[in-house]
């Protein structure tokens, strides 16, 4: 059930670190029309978009790869990387290529990177693991897996860890292999949504990337939020959001093409995608 039969706009938020340039300082009560915030991790703002009742939404590709046909993208907004992620990580006891047909424990969280890693190790290593599903806890993973995939925070503050794992960043290696950065989220809108509020898209993309811009030119507030609630450093979170990167150009949109590519190829995908942007005239 679309959220507007309800007569409210339903914008999801990914409860995560990584997208706080974009939403740090959003504010509601700017819109014009009523509008309320969901918190929630990657996977249940995916499912509620799959679903229809979320409007707007952060969304992770993978998810946007599998209703693509129901969805439009916000133009220029996205959580991608051009190399190391530092918030994507495999913690395995040996070498990745060395595990490639080994037990992975894979977070239920995020079904982008969980596929990316899926692609990487049968793709880039020619192997085939064994998966199993867990809840986001390193020391439970690894009790019977060779290696365990964590995303964001709960894979930041377990990298701070002294527990002796190998740390490969998925960011690095799909960059490495392919020459391409990832791209891990997307901003999405159900096309129906569009059709219908197209004056309140153009406001809401705009505001997204006036916040965008704001906060990337000025992070000490998000770098004391995050010092804060998470823990680490003023250096280390500096370099974490500098580091990432929240446009969606034509590179970053090849390299997801290509991931989707890969995907489709290894029957993680049933559909071919086509990754259509919002624009005033659509």
């Amino acid at each position: 059930m679309n959220s507007l039969e309800n007569d409210e706009i339903l914008i999801g938020k990914i409860k995560y670190a990584n997208v706080w340039p974009i939403f740090h300082d959003f504010k509601l009560t700017n819109l014009s029309e009523k509008a309320s915030l969901v918190t929630e991790v990657p996977s249940l703002l995916n499912r509620r978009m799959l679903e229809g009742s979320l409007d707007i939404s952060p969304v992770s590709s993978f998810a946007f790869g599998y209703g693509y046909d129901r969805f439009l993208l916000l133009p220029d907004l996205s959580v991608s990387s051009d190399g190391p992620v530092n918030s994507i990580f495999l913690f395995s006891r040996k070498p990745p290529e060395e595990i490639r047909n080994g037990v992975i424990a894979l977070t239920n969280t995020s079904a982008t990177s969980v596929n990316l890693l899926k692609i990487i190790m049968e793709k880039a290593y020619e192997g085939h693991p064994t998966y199993w599903d867990s809840e986001p806890d390193l020391d439970a993973m690894m009790e019977k897996s060779d290696a365990a995939l964590l995303i964001g925070d709960h894979a930041i503050t377990a990298s701070w860890r002294d527990h002796g794992y190998i740390v490969t960043d998925l960011g690095e290696i799909w960059k490495e292999w392919t020459g391409y950065g990832m791209t891990f989220a997307v901003w999405a809108v159900q096309r129906s949504f569009a059709e219908t509020k197209p004056s309140f898209i153009s406001e809401v993309s705009a505001a997204f990337e006036q916040n965008k811009q704001r906060n990337m030119n000025n992070l000490a507030p998000i770098v004391e939020h995050a010092c804060t609630t998470i823990g680490g450093t003023p250096e280390y979170w500096r370099h974490y959001f500098n580091n990432l990167c929240y446009d969606f150009n034509e590179k970053r949109q090849a390299g997801l093409a290509l991931y989707f590519s890969y995907a489709y190829e290894l029957g993680l995908i049933q559909n071919e995608v086509r990754m259509n942007i919002w624009n005033d005239n659509i």
